[in-house]
């Protein structure tokens, strides 16, 4: 006797509204807005770089999802209308082995779906990496143990050097860049490997001591869309205090750059010695700068003490 159509009906709207509610709690359980959902947990990024790698990101989790669908709607249609049927005599279900359609179907459509993915991963890598041959800011990026220097090799001092910016123990170093402007990075270690890294690029780059003597470009750039601090760290374990060794990102529109390169370059009246970064950014403040974005000391990070005498045991 056969279940009536009435009562399969119900017991299937009844399956799809929990179905449904599952869903709807699933995606408000999770505490993320509309835009982090529709980015699939892609953190947010400052560079047209970061927003290409986001939508290559996007769209193959897209296409993991449509291929996701479509293998378990087919498992439970397999297990809805290829089980045994009550009662029948037969040993097995019905076999669909020897298929040829459909054996070159489950074949030759990953291999699409692979060489498609590999393509557009190629185009966006193409793409991230790309470097002009002109570009408009370059910036020397230099890694000790356990900490950075940044020089503009195109800003020169009254005594002929160019303008600098180097960290240390008490203050952590400022890397001052403007937006909508091409920026490159020359990479360089003094000592061991270190790593170049701000999680708002969503690139790392390592830092390799002399060069060009390995096979790795030693060199990227890009460009960033807006203003903002934005912490930069290392991310290669390169001694004690390799968690320390921050810097933190300031970008500025191109205006307050120009006045920052131009105060960088004059020398401070009270010291006798070229602004230094935090000094150039007091003035900038000084003259209607937000506060936030000129302020002279990094705000994405603080400084950590190297000194082990001034620490106590925490147990």
């Amino acid at each position: 006797m056969g279940v009536p159509q009435r009562t399969r009906g119900t017991r299937r709207g009844r399956a799809g509204k929990i179905a449904a509610l599952g869903g709807l709690v699933a995606l408000t359980a999770t505490g993320c807005s509309g835009e982090e959902i529709l980015r699939f947990g892609w953190p947010g990024g400052v560079t047209p770089e970061a927003e290409q790698m986001r939508n290559l990101w996007t769209w193959s989790v897209v296409a993991a999802l449509v291929v996701g669908v479509i293998v378990w709607g087919l498992i439970f249609w397999t297990m809805a209308f290829h089980r045994r049927k009550k009662g029948s005599t037969e040993a097995l279900p019905r076999q669909f082995q020897y298929n040829v359609p459909l054996e070159l179907f489950v074949v030759v459509l990953p291999i699409v779906m692979v060489c498609v993915l590999f393509f557009f991963t190629v185009v966006t890598e193409q793409s991230v990496l790309a470097e002009e041959e002109d570009p408009d800011v370059v910036v020397d990026v230099t890694a000790f143990q356990w900490n950075w220097e940044f020089a503009y090799p195109d800003a020169e001092t009254p005594d002929g050097q160019p303008v600098n910016t180097v960290g240390s123990s008490s203050e952590i170093p400022l890397l001052v860049l403007p937006t909508d402007r091409r920026i490159q990075y020359n990479l360089e270690s003094t000592d061991v490997i270190h790593s170049f890294w701000v999680p708002e690029f969503h690139f790392k780059r390592d830092v390799m001591p002399h060069p060009d003597k390995n096979n790795q470009d030693n060199t990227f750039q890009n460009t960033i869309d807006r203003e903002g601090a934005f912490v930069g760290r290392c991310a290669e374990l390169c001694g004690s205090y390799h968690s320390m060794m921050n810097f933190e990102v300031r970008a500025l529109s191109p205006d307050k750059f120009d006045r920052y390169l131009e105060l960088r370059t004059q020398v401070n009246p009270e010291t006798g010695q070229p602004n230094s970064a935090a000094q150039a950014l007091s003035i900038m403040q000084g003259e209607g700068c937000d506060e936030q974005l000129c302020d002279p000391f990094a705000t994405t990070t603080s400084p950590f003490s190297t000194d082990r005498t001034a620490r106590t045991a925490s147990g």
